[in-house]
């Protein structure tokens, strides 16, 4: 806490004492400040025109973080929130490592709302919400999360809503930083922003390069990422501003390995035919305008205009069996897909103030109208070469086009009562229409026929979600909270689409929904202890998920396995030792943190009530150790992430999810081991304008993986990397 205590005395010579003969004496004004402990904080109970309120939220700061961000390390950067799962696929042929909380899916952060700047950056945020990509860290300015009840402002997601916010336009006018990044395995990245302030004009923008030779064998990639913002301060009263981002890359899929390939060498590869390249690019418009004291309008638009392109061996004959090659000494050809997303999302938010007996109140209302198109081409024959191309050379196995209509308006209203106690009630109303046209593979084998026509499918889905924040003030830097809220997750027809050539899917796949509970306890003391401890509930029905069969040859089924219950808790804590407990700051800042979760996620009904639902492991436990003198800052973090299962069966082996002898397909199902990693990083500043950085992720090599797949970037195991160096320079001027 920093307090600033300001008065003022008249004097003679001020004009306002001159025109009167007496002298006034003002009364003490204090204002007090909280900068969050180390990085992390939480969010306001109001932020442009949104409430959080008695909501679950957490706030980094990610330049106050010493971290391995050139590679986007998702585990240094934002691994002390609690409850944090991670799959680990950015450096094992996949884009964007994907984020769950507290046992829902994380692939690909599937149930959660990703967003930039506020607008959602994910394909479809209602009919294929994979997150493809992400901001490079270094442009970004801070990380801030909402949990379940992120619901009623942001949309029905059941995992809630992550926000990266870039940062902004120097108050002055030019800023350039530059940054250049080197690690093992021939990791170079290279980064550059520009930015600052022309009279009523702000600009920024950045462009880095990034490309990392793999640590496995076939697991090359590059990555050349990019953003321009302008704003226009039009009058006191409003703002306008546009943004462009974009990502372009290309990565070498090494593919999945078995366990007992993962055990002998998680370094090797049997693939060297796949590739993945995901186009992105996202135009947004944003307006605010301050229509008095009392009341502000804000506006988001994003048009989105992706790709998702992939050309691999597929999955047939599982991640044990090498590229078949045929009697003329060529392999056999390659699958080729194709996705194309195009969607525009609007989302009017307005926050008003009004009074209740001189006790000044909030509401939030708005309205979100999202129209999304997706075309998927997958199952053509491609080439039989191991470079990149598209070339196809049959017809297309599935050839479909989908559109999703979105109008979700939703409010909510914070009542303070008294000085201390606040609730804050809300509703959300979802109207989703969903329309599909093309033909797709038969997946029924009686009979069989080539491709199923779809004419004109079309359904229409109408669903409110109510939910209610209450928030007590226990005293000016701490305080209580809770909430109820309900979430969903609707199936549309671009979730019916088969994920690769040992897929199928139940074709009465059922909506899933859930109720969300929060409560916690959560603030500082002094500049001693920052702390957030609560508890959850989650009613998940009709979850989603995979489970594997065997009739004529082995495939994933999606189907709604049942329903489960997540109960737990998640705690962080942190203190400040030095220049805390020890007032005194003589021998530098020394802290210490401990984020850490207790997942009890369990089926409690359909074919595999009492097992542990998959990707949810029980625990997971995040120690770390901040030291800072001068200009010199250190971290140290040891993770801890307990045993989790691969699919519902909780099989040790697919070959137990079966009932049969699959080796070939040992790998898709199956335990995910226990793991621990360690990672360190520093930093050294000179002069305020010059920073150097190293760091070791994973110092203790531990050899270890987070997710099995039956699809891309697999099939099979996907190991996590190993111990990586880097060591950077950045300066800004």
């Amino acid at each position: 806490m920093r307090k600033l205590t300001i008065a003022c005395c008249l004097c003679s010579t001020c004009i306002w004492a001159q025109k009167k003969d007496t002298t006034h004496l003002l009364e003490e004004v204090s204002i007090i400040t909280y900068k969050p402990m180390n990085g992390i904080g939480r969010m306001k109970d109001e932020a442009g025109q949104i409430i959080y309120a008695g909501k679950k939220t957490e706030l980094l700061l990610i330049d106050s973080l010493d971290a391995n961000k050139a590679l986007n390390n998702t585990r240094q950067i934002i691994g002390r929130i609690p409850g944090l799962n991670i799959v680990e696929t950015e450096s094992g042929g996949f884009t964007a490592n994907g984020i769950g909380f507290r046992g829902v899916n994380p692939y690909q952060g599937i149930e959660m709302n990703t967003r930039q700047n506020g607008y959602n950056i994910s394909a479809d945020a209602i009919g294929y919400n994979e997150a493809y990509y992400l901001p490079p860290m270094e442009a970004v300015k801070n990380i801030s999360f909402v949990r379940g009840a992120a619901s009623l402002a942001f949309g029905p997601q059941i995992g809630g809503m992550v926000n990266y916010e870039l940062k902004d336009a120097a108050n002055k006018p030019i800023e350039a930083t530059v940054s250049q990044t080197m690690g093992n395995y021939n990791m170079s990245n290279s980064f550059l922003s520009l930015g600052g302030t022309l009279k009523k004009f702000k600009y920024y923008g950045y462009v880095q390069y990034r490309y990392f030779g793999g640590w496995r064998d076939n697991s090359q990639q590059s990555q050349l990422s990019g953003f321009a913002s302008l704003k226009y301060q039009a009058t006191n009263k409003l703002q306008v501003g546009l943004e462009y981002s974009a990502l372009r890359n290309t990565i070498r899929m090494p593919g999945g390995l078995t366990d007992s390939l993962f055990q002998q060498n998680p370094m090797q590869s049997l693939r060297s035919r796949n590739w993945l390249q995901s186009p992105w690019n996202i135009v947004a418009f944003n307006l605010n305008y301050q229509l008095n004291e009392n009341t502000s309008i804000g506006l988001k638009s994003a048009f989105l205009y992706s790709e998702r392109d992939l050309v691999w061996k597929n999955e047939d004959g599982g991640p044990g069996i090498k590229d078949s090659i045929t009697p003329d000494l060529q392999y056999v050809p390659r699958e080729v897909e194709h996705e194309k997303f195009r969607s525009i999302t609007n989302e009017l938010r307005v926050l008003t103030h009004y009074y209740i007996s001189g006790k000044k109140q909030s509401l939030a209302f708005g309205v979100r109208y999202a129209y999304a198109y997706k075309k998927n081409q997958h199952g053509a024959d491609g080439t039989t070469g191991s470079d990149l191309t598209y070339v196809t050379t049959s017809p297309w196995g599935g050839n479909t086009n989908y559109y999703t209509n979105n109008l979700a308006p939703f409010i909510e209203n914070t009542f303070y009562i008294g000085k201390r106690f606040s609730i804050t009630p809300g509703l959300r109303f979802e109207y989703i229409h969903v329309l599909a046209n093309g033909y797709d593979e038969d997946q029924d084998p009686n009979p069989p026929s080539p491709y199923v026509v779809i004419n004109n499918l079309q359904n229409t889905k109408m669903f409110l979600l109510p939910g209610v924040g209450l928030q007590y003030k226990v005293s000016e830097n701490t305080g209580l909270y809770a909430n109820y809220t309900q979430s969903y997750r609707p199936i549309t027809y671009a979730q019916l689409t088969p994920f690769g050539t040992i897929a199928k899917i139940n074709p009465n796949l059922k909506d899933a929904n859930a109720d969300n509970v929060d409560i916690g306890y959560r603030g500082s003391i002094k500049n001693i202890i920052n702390f957030d401890i609560g508890a959850f509930f989650i009613n998940y029905k009709n979850r989603i998920g995979t489970i594997y069969k065997y009739d004529t040859a082995l495939y994933a089924y999606r189907t709604n396995i049942g329903t489960s219950q997540h109960i737990g808790a998640e705690t962080y804590v942190e203190v400040n030792i030095l220049d805390g407990l020890i007032p005194t700051a003589k021998y530098g800042r020394l802290s210490i943190y401990n984020s850490y979760a207790y997942i009890h996620a369990q089926y409690i009904s359909g074919a595999y009530a009492g097992n542990q639902v998959e990707y949810a492991p029980r625990n997971i436990e995040r120690v770390g150790l901040n030291y800072k003198i001068g200009g010199f800052s250190f971290n140290m973090q040891y993770s801890y992430t307990s045993l989790s299962y691969g699919d519902a069966s909780n099989s040790k082996l697919a070959s137990d999810a079966l009932s049969t002898s699959l080796n070939e397909y040992a790998a898709l199902a199956g335990i995910i081991p226990a793991y621990q990693v360690v990672d360190v990083s520093g930093s050294y500043k000179l002069k305020q304008k010059y920073q150097f950085k190293f760091g070791v992720t994973n110092l203790m090599n531990e050899k270890y993986f987070t997710i099995r797949t039956s699809e891309y970037p697999g099939p099979g195991i996907i190991p996590s990397p190993p111990r990586m160096f880097y060591i950077g320079f950045s300066t800004t001027f």
